[in-house]
């Protein structure tokens, strides 16, 4: 995906981009990096006797995938508010589909403003996460 060429319009949408099936190694990865090693997102036996089917995705991995289509549309230096709202939990296996739009245009103090509206689902049709962002036109 590359930064927008032409001056965006109400409406205008990012291509949808679908990320391969999420694994635990992607999970127990993520863990890694961020520091946040609660057990419910890598050990199968406590998942399963706290009542979950499985481990589960630590939400912030797909809050980063999700930062990452859309700075890559709209470029990151742009990038003045990212917000987001945990919907869905993400299992392994799970495909998720990143989908963004143009909500407004609008004048800010520093400069012409896109506001969007995103989301990334699972491969059921249903929002793992949702969410809202501002970039920087001018």
């Amino acid at each position: 995906m590359t930064t927008v060429s032409t001056t965006p319009v109400i409406g205008h949408q990012a291509p949808p981009l679908t990320y391969p099936p999420l694994t635990r190694t992607d999970f127990v990865k993520y863990q890694g990096a961020s520091g946040d090693f609660h057990p419910l997102h890598h050990d199968e036996s406590y998942a399963l006797e706290t009542g979950f089917p499985s481990v589960f995705s630590v939400g912030m991995l797909q809050a980063g995938m999700l930062a990452s289509y859309v700075t890559d549309w709209l470029g990151v230096e742009n990038l003045r508010r990212f917000k987001v709202r945990f919907a869905e939990k993400v299992w392994p296996g799970d495909e998720l589909t990143c989908s963004a739009r143009i909500v407004d245009v609008f004048d800010a103090e520093d400069g012409r403003r896109a506001r969007i509206e995103m989301t990334c689902a699972r491969q059921t049709g249903v929002n793992a996460l949702v969410g809202d962002a501002e970039f920087l036109l001018d």
